[in-house]
């Protein structure tokens, strides 16, 4: 449980973390955490096992998408300006038709048990706490239900690994189990039909959607037509067999082959809110999802974990956003390290980004309060660096690509 007390984000500046900090250090307190974000990853080390470490860490083939992905940001530098009056940077945003405090979203990451023992609770709960939506993974090892029974009163977000065609009875069943739970808004991931080649995992020889237990699989575990499903076809309960059952589930979330464009009808027919299609990397299949009537994208490439040999996720995303961002939300993945990193993305164009792997660093070095820790720097750093930098607010009028300067 955080020891961080919920906040009124109306009000509250993110750049007030620091000040908590510096007035607690008068009174010979020091952080329990570091402010170093490059820190974070060895903290995380520490503390996790080999295969849980190479899980969260490991990329796709030699890494080169994921140092595409860093290299992408270092590309790109502020420029400053003076003498612009304002005591506070606005990160005020309206994404999917929501109202957010600031653009930063809590992105979909999967197995969390084996980071933290308190899994997706953390991190539901530290979002909520720090005002920013959560976003529930498929390959969770909660339920819908779980996670957002912990989220409470925050924002939510469903994220879909898509069965196929031939389970539609199960995406609707997911769909339906995450409206009622209240979640806002359908996140598709198009680019993890079938797992990437991922020497850490391989080297550890884990998967870990294939063990005999409801890490990961939880969803299908909970989900009284996959349960149906599985006492059909194998006589048996899923408790009586917890590992043919999760070899079952993640077949049908990972099936090996991809969706096309025509199956986003179905979605449609079965999600009432807005639904935002995560993977896109190219100018035209961008369009096609503005065509298709998605309410939002997310530029991603996984963050590296599923391709390598790609071009960075940031690279792509001007020339996105120039051809669609009339049309729909551009959101951001892939690469977001710090502060500033928010601020270059949404320069850039994106409407809001989402974080991934440094909030698992924290929720494994700090379970729910390393998440908050997290979440609470970035926005933090984000707040001080627009001021510093003369930059009034994240509308495009004051935040732009005439703030950056391409370096390299």
């Amino acid at each position: 449980m955080s020891t961080h007390p919920a906040v009124d984000h109306s009000s509250a500046r993110p750049a007030n973390y620091q000040t908590e900090i510096y007035q607690a250090g008068l009174h010979g307190q020091k952080p329990r955490f570091t402010f170093d974000v490059k820190a974070w990853p060895g903290l995380a080390k520490d503390v996790l096992a080999r295969n849980a470490w190479g899980y969260v860490h490991g990329d796709a083939g030699t890494r080169e998408t994921e140092d595409n992905n860093l290299a992408a940001f270092r590309k790109w530098a502020v420029v400053p300006n003076r003498l612009v009056k304002f005591d506070r940077a606005d990160l005020a945003t309206r994404v999917l038709g929501l109202e957010l405090a600031s653009p930063l979203i809590v992105a979909p990451v999967g197995v969390l048990q084996i980071f933290h023992e308190d899994k997706e609770a953390a991190v539901a709960r530290a979002a909520a706490n720090v005002g920013v939506p959560y976003t529930l993974s498929t390959a969770a090892a909660s339920s819908i239900e779980e996670a957002a029974e912990a989220s409470g009163n925050g924002l939510r977000f469903y994220q879909l690994y898509w069965p196929n065609n031939e389970h539609d009875d199960i995406t609707a069943s997911l769909l339906r189990r995450a409206k009622a739970a209240g979640y806002k808004a359908l996140v598709v991931t198009l680019d993890t039909y079938i797992l990437g080649w991922r020497p850490d995992d391989e080297d550890d020889a884990y998967n870990p959607f294939l063990k005999p237990d409801s890490i990961g699989v939880a969803l299908g575990f909970s989900d009284p037509v996959f349960r149906s499903h599985f006492k059909a076809t194998t006589g048996k309960e899923v408790e009586e067999d917890k590992g043919a059952a999760a070899a079952a589930w993640s077949k049908m979330i990972f099936p090996g082959i991809s969706h096309s464009w025509e199956d986003l009808e179905f979605l449609k027919q079965h999600w009432d809110g807005p639904i935002v299609l995560k993977g896109i990397q190219t100018v035209a299949d961008a369009q096609r999802a503005a065509n298709a009537g998605m309410a939002g994208i997310v530029v991603s490439n996984h963050g590296g974990r599923q391709v390598d040999g790609c071009v960075g996720s940031l690279e792509m995303l001007p020339e996105v956003v120039d051809a669609v961002g009339d049309k729909l939300d551009v959101l951001f993945d892939s690469g977001i390290r710090c502060g500033m990193d928010i601020v270059k993305a949404l320069a850039l164009g994106a409407k809001a980004v989402l974080v991934g792997r440094p909030y698992v660093y924290g929720l494994a070095f700090g379970g729910q309060d390393g998440v908050e820790h997290v979440l609470q720097s970035l926005l933090g750093e984000l707040d001080l660096s627009l001021q510093l930098s003369g930059i009034p607010s994240i509308d495009k009028q004051h935040l732009n690509r005439a703030c950056l300067r391409q370096t390299r």
